[in-house]
Parts: C-alpha cells; sequence; structure tokens
C-alpha cells in the first residue's frame, strides 16, 4: 500500500521539496529461504554466484538488467529473464543474453521491490515481468507511470512515481531507502511525461546510488545532486542520425555533475542480436575509451566493472 507523507531529506540530497509516497513491504514468495543466501549458486546452469550482505552489491543481469543489494533491501531493476528481447517484433529485431543464457527466475531468492525505468519492452520486458508476477505475487514495485498500461495487469502494490518524487521502502531485514525518480529520456513527442532515472539513498551507512539506463540527463538538474556511486551506460549505441543510448563523454560529464566516487559502467548493447534493425545499428567507443576520458577528466573516480551475474561488492564505508 502506498501512504502519502513526508519524509526528512538527508545532506545528500540537494532537490527542492518534493512529493512522497510511504510504504513499507514484506514479499512473500514461494518457498522457505535463507536470508543470508543472496543469489542461488546454481553457476553450471545459470552462471551466477553469491555472496554474503554488503552495502552495496550489484549483480548485472545483461541488457539493462540489475539485482540491487542496498543495506541488505532486495532490488531487482529492469529485468529480462525469460525470453529475447524483441519488442514483439522479432522480425525487427532480437536479442539474446550473451552470458546468463540458462538464468531462469528460480535463480532469485527473496526479493524486496521491483524497480521499471521506461516502459518499453528493454526495460519492462512483458515475457519476464509476467512470469515473474506469478512467482512473486505480492512483489511491490516501483515504477514510471508510463508503465502503468503494463503494470496494473500484472501486480497488485504498484507505487508510481514522477522525476521528483520518491517513495520509501523498508526490506525485510527493516533497512530503509528512499527512492527518487529523475528525469530520464522523452521517449515520444516533446511534451510527453519522461522516463525515469533513480536517486537509491541508504541510511545505515550513508551513501546513494544514481542509475538512469540511457546516459540521458538535464544537466541543469543534476548541478546540486550527489552520488557516491553513479551506474551508467558509456559506450553509445545509434542509429542513422538517432542516439538511442549515450556514454563516452556524457557519461564522463555525468559523473562530475554528481560529484561521484565510483563509477559501474554497463554496456546494454551487448546482445547477439538480428533482425532489420540490428543491421543498422552501431556502437561508439569502449569501455577502454571511456576509461581515458575519464582518467583524464575527473582522475579521483574509480571504475568499477560487473562480470554478469557475478555479485560486484561496492566499497561502502562502514
Amino acid at each position: 500500500m502506498a501512504v502519502t507523507s513526508t519524509v526528512a531529506r538527508s545532506p545528500a540530497f540537494h532537490a527542492p521539496t518534493f512529493h512522497t509516497n510511504q510504504y513499507s513491504h514484506r514479499c512473500r514468495c514461494r518457498g522457505s529461504v535463507s536470508r543470508r543466501m543472496r543469489l542461488k549458486m546454481s553457476a553450471a546452469a545459470s552462471g551466477v554466484t553469491s555472496v554474503q550482505t554488503k552495502p552495496l552489491t550489484l549483480t548485472y543481469l545483461e541488457a539493462n538488467g540489475w539485482l540491487w543489494e542496498v543495506n541488505g533491501v532486495r532490488i531487482i531493476v529492469d529485468p529480462i529473464l525469460v525470453g529475447n528481447l524483441d519488442f514483439g517484433v522479432p522480425w525487427l529485431f532480437d536479442g539474446a543474453k550473451k552470458t546468463l543464457k540458462n538464468f531462469r527466475l528460480e535463480n532469485l531468492e527473496e526479493l524486496d521491490c521491483l524497480l521499471i525505468t521506461q516502459s518499453l519492452d528493454d526495460h519492462c520486458h512483458k515475457k519476464t515481468l509476467d512470469a515473474l508476477s506469478n512467482i512473486y505475487q505480492d512483489l511491490h514495485v516501483v515504477s514510471t507511470p508510463n508503465a502503468k498500461p503494463i503494470l496494473e495487469t500484472l501486480f497488485k502494490e504498484v507505487t508510481y512515481i514522477e522525476p521528483g518524487q520518491t517513495t520509501q521502502l523498508k526490506g525485510r531485514n527493516s533497512s530503509e531507502i528512499i527512492i527518487r525518480a529523475s528525469a530520464g529520456p522523452v521517449l515520444g513527442p516533446p511534451w510527453q511525461r519522461p522516463e525515469n532515472g533513480y536517486f537509491i539513498q541508504a541510511q545505515d551507512p550513508k551513501f546513494t546510488l544514481y542509475y538512469e539506463p540511457h546516459c540521458v540527463y538535464n544537466k541543469f538538474l543534476l548541478e546540486e545532486e550527489y552520488a557516491d556511486v553513479v551506474i551508467t551506460p558509456v559506450i553509445k549505441q545509434l542509429l542513422p542520425a538517432f542516439t538511442l543510448v549515450s556514454g563516452q563523454e556524457d557519461a564522463v560529464e555525468l559523473a562530475r555533475l554528481l560529484k561521484a566516487r565510483y563509477v559501474v559502467p554497463m554496456n546494454n548493447g551487448e546482445l547477439e542480436t538480428k533482425g532489420l534493425l540490428s543491421s543498422i545499428l552501431y556502437a561508439d567507443g569502449t569501455i577502454d575509451s571511456f576509461k581515458a576520458l575519464l582518467s583524464n577528466a575527473l582522475p579521483h573516480v574509480q571504475i568499477l566493472e560487473p562480470s554478469p551475474g557475478s555479485p560486484l561488492d561496492i566499497p561502502i564505508p562502514l
């Protein structure tokens, strides 16, 4: 249930007053599982390993998908875990994962929240969400309102937030985090509501994570913001005369604006693709070229590279 209330702001946030939806949620999912297990050691089947709880652990699930553990609160983000990414038109585009080919939803254990950034299939993947809603029937969802036509038929507890609005989440371990939406890309006419990026604020220990999967942002709105950890694509994905995903120098500027300590790069275009669109889609830049750009501009910022399926512990001071 979402309840409107006021959340006290941490110094880590510098935005003006914003709207808040506050809730506590406990997910009831099938079976009995250990709280200390974060991802099943089903390496032979899925390529995913497990680790003990840390303040911030990020597991990249390829494409735009992530599993985050933020002070023990487990959040699955934009997952594509059932079938390929094809937008319902596989003749136009069909993308398959390169590493986690055999990953199954059953490889996941406890989840506190599903976080959706955008309304299109590469973020709000209908095949995955259909299956996820069957396994985690009471899973709470935080999403852009743009995805409401898909989510409202699948999940009972959905909190929709627009850029500038927040919601508070309490995990099964009683840790609390604040999720605040920021403005992402506009997928349509300029008057349409933008999609979401997110600031995730943890309290004990205190740190802030920022994520936007297209490296699209409003520079003016981010000038007074802060994030310890920035997850962003760094390799551009381009069509003739159109940028699908930004990166490279824009990712460096994002790290500068947010005064980041760590950048976690993602390559959401690293898929096995076929179809008409794949023949004209191309990449610009590499991880190495981004490292060089970042080192020259912000030598104090550390890059932490994820490996699909392997939990990445972020060195947050306790």
